[in-house]
């Protein structure tokens, strides 16, 4: 019987998995039989995200963790191996941007918000993760899945969001280059490159009626993308089946990138 996509006995851990995309990954990975851990910064959705992921029967943390302080996702990571005892998958999800009048007003303190939780935080992340799989390797027990999420604007001119695009598009270098230093470990990583998705960052394009028809309208599908979408490539990558996929930028956008 062809099993592959069975994560029973595995752990994943998502970064800004309370909400958005990460919450649609956390879901199908515990649905798959993960074990979850996921990291936010803000109690009241993590708790809320806990409580369906334990719906699904399976163990499940969160815990409040600023992806942009070093020191602090270090320290989140041990103690999140310590309570599930291991991190098979690691996915850096976490993510903010801003909304600019133009690129001639980026700068202050907003910029390098973006800049400490989009690449930052996405390098501590993984990092951390990197150790651990590498440590275990070194036992016997080789293997693990890093994702970092990117964007479809890392491909993409994008006026006004040139701070965002930058850190999605360094990203997907940051995983190019982990892929080829971590294999020796078993260890895979990969990008996602999100389309159009309704969520909470995109809420004010959601709403206007001129963006619709201008982009979501060029969209093959017709129709912005869905959290829960995201689910069944998390799981492809947590699990054996994307034994032997790594280094790649996986673009799911509806068909938008080719048209």
């Amino acid at each position: 019987m062809y099993q592959p996509f069975d994560l029973t006995g595995r752990v994943a851990l998502i970064t800004g998995g309370n909400g958005g995309i990460g919450l649609g990954m956390a879901e199908a990975l515990a649905q798959a039989g993960a074990d979850v851990a996921i990291w936010g910064t803000n109690a009241e959705k993590n708790a809320h995200a806990e409580e369906r992921i334990r719906a699904h029967g399976r163990r499940v943390i969160s815990r409040i963790v600023d992806v942009s302080k070093e020191d602090g996702v270090a320290a989140a990571m041990r103690e999140t191996v310590d309570t599930l005892g291991r991190v098979d998958a690691c996915f850096a999800n976490a993510g903010i941007s801003n909304s600019w009048k133009s690129f001639l007003d980026i700068g202050g303190d907003a910029y390098r918000r973006v800049m400490s939780i989009n690449l930052d935080g996405a390098i501590w992340t993984a990092r951390e993760a990197c150790r651990h799989m590498k440590e275990r390797a070194e036992k016997g027990d080789p293997g693990g899945s890093i994702v970092i999420v990117s964007s479809l604007g890392s491909r993409f001119g994008a006026p006004r969001n040139q701070d965002y695009t930058a850190t999605k598009g360094a990203v997907t270098s940051v995983v190019r280059g982990i892929a080829v230093e971590f294999a020796r470990y078993g260890v895979r990583a990969n990008s996602l490159l999100p389309g159009w998705v309704a969520s909470e960052m995109t809420k004010p394009l959601q709403e206007s009626d001129q963006f619709t028809q201008k982009a979501i309208g060029r969209v093959p599908s017709r129709r912005w993308g869905q959290p829960e979408e995201f689910g069944g490539i998390a799981v492809y990558l947590a699990s054996s089946a994307s034994s032997f996929h790594t280094g790649d930028e996986i673009l799911i956008d509806g068909g938008y990138a080719c048209f």
